[in-house]
């Protein structure tokens, strides 16, 4: 059993969904981790950082939230080389703290977008190497990614491209919809794969992607 931890901030509000979703994935065992404390990197095997609104997006989103104690821990962990998940905020905060190579800005809409969005899977060497398609809901305002084209063409060269979208809702370059850090055990995306671990929430996919904790 895989000890995964799920990070609570000020603000957050998918946390209790990724914890249960965590939680209900075989072979996974979810336990919460409260943004004040640090932890022993050697006692979990992975780490969830859930989407929300962490310090109500004040500054930047995840600004604030990259700067407390559990990220502490985290960053060791993932220097462990242990897995790290970033959801949409999580996602943000990661490349708040330089976990995650970019930012993530505005829509170019500049709507908040509440939708499914088709994603596609890049060949990437890593745990969180996925296959095919996937259909997961995205919720955010602040979800355009973006890196300068000399650290793209890295990226690319690094296979650091873990997801894009089919559709490209919010104007991210090269469609990206999700990332890998150079050392591959570090992912992060804006759609949301505990939206979508059950058939009453319109898809399952996101199931695929819990699993790849195991």
């Amino acid at each position: 059993m895989k000890k995964i931890g799920v990070v609570r901030f000020l603000g957050t509000n998918c946390d209790q969904d990724i914890f249960d979703a965590v939680a209900a994935t075989e072979g996974l065992q979810a336990e919460w981790l409260w943004y004040e404390d640090k932890f022993e990197a050697g006692d979990l095997d992975g780490v969830v950082i859930p989407g929300g609104f962490s310090y109500g997006d004040y500054l930047r989103c995840g600004a604030l939230a990259s700067k407390v104690p559990v990220m502490d821990s985290v960053e060791e962990l993932a220097g462990l080389g242990k897995a790290v998940l970033g959801i949409c905020n999580g996602f943000q905060v990661l490349c708040e703290r330089g976990l995650l190579p970019g930012v993530l800005m505005r829509n170019e809409s500049l709507k908040f977008i509440d939708d499914w969005s088709v994603l596609k899977a890049e060949k990437t060497e890593s745990p969180w190497s996925l296959e095919g398609e996937l259909t997961m809901p995205i919720a955010h305002g602040e979800g355009r990614y973006f890196v300068p084209a000399d650290t793209l063409e890295s990226m690319k060269k690094n296979g650091q491209i873990w997801l894009t979208y089919s559709d490209n809702p919010n104007g991210s370059v090269d469609d990206i919809a999700g990332v890998l850090n150079a050392g591959k055990n570090v992912a992060g995306l804006m759609p949301h794969p505990e939206r979508a671990v059950n058939s009453w929430m319109g898809g399952t996919d996101g199931r695929k992607l819990l699993e790849r904790f195991l």
